[in-house]
């Protein structure tokens, strides 16, 4: 059997994509060097050219959603269920 993948970090996925991008080396030397698979590094590299303007934005896109517009909806089915449940006693 196989092992377990390696999760790489988000600050590894740069590191290595940046320097992709740089091309001061190959992706088969940059695949030896951190033991990645050249097929990795060239995707995470086209990851950072399709994403790298949106890091640059600012605001421009729809801003994050406050936290009680995130727990409001929650809340609702909380009670919906509650509801269910009491009615499901008075039956039984």
């Amino acid at each position: 059997m196989k092992g377990k993948r390696k999760a790489h970090s988000d600050k590894f996925k740069a590191k290595v994509a940046i320097e992709a991008i740089r091309g001061v080396k190959t992706l088969s030397e940059l695949a030896t060097e951190y033991k990645i698979h050249p097929n990795q590094i060239s995707t995470w590299k086209k990851q950072l050219q399709m994403n790298a303007a949106e890091l640059f934005s600012r605001g421009k896109k729809s801003k994050a959603k406050t936290e009680e517009e995130l727990t409001a909806p929650l809340y609702e089915e909380i009670g919906r269920l509650k509801m269910d449940v009491k009615w499901l006693e008075k039956k039984l």
